[in-house]
Order: C-alpha cells, then structure tokens, then sequence
C-alpha cells in the first residue's frame, strides 16, 4: 500500500493484524515521522538482510514507536504501537 504520499508504503494485512493488536493504522503511524524531536534506533535484536528500526516520537501527545525499514528509497512500515502506562 502507498499512502499517496511517495515516502510511506507498507502492507495492507499487516496494518489490520497492527490495527487489531495495537490500535494504530499506518497512516497515524506515519505522523511520528513529522515530529521534530523524533528519534531513530537500529533494531539489534534482529538479524536480518535489511537494516531494521525504530522511530520513536510524538503523535497526538502521546508517545508512539513505529518499527520499518528502507526499501527502493521508502520508508516501509510494518509495525507501529503507542506506550502505554501499565508497561513503562
């Protein structure tokens, strides 16, 4: 999926199973991205042919982590989920 934006492309299955299990559509998702205190981690604990990472931010006052990779020179979402108290 290309969210007509030519900088965001994910899948559509799974943003359902994230929707289903976070709450959080890939365009919401999208949004940390235009935070400007944002932050970008590598992803260490996979081991994977592409680099993967974490976009941590702010998305309607709360904090949101969107995990993605480059790919074709996109950014490819394929997970996103909000902090909640309950597991800081």
């Amino acid at each position: 999926m290309n969210n007509g934006s030519s900088s965001f492309v994910w899948n559509l299955d799974r943003e359902k199973e994230n929707i289903k299990k976070h709450r959080v559509d890939f365009i919401t998702a999208s949004k940390v991205f235009k935070d400007p205190k944002r932050k970008i981690y590598k992803d260490f604990r996979h081991n994977a042919k592409e680099h993967r990472l974490f976009c941590i931010g702010k998305v309607g006052g709360k904090i949101l982590t969107v995990r993605f990779v480059y790919r074709e020179g996109k950014i490819r979402i394929f997970g996103a989920g909000f902090w909640r108290k309950d597991v800081l």
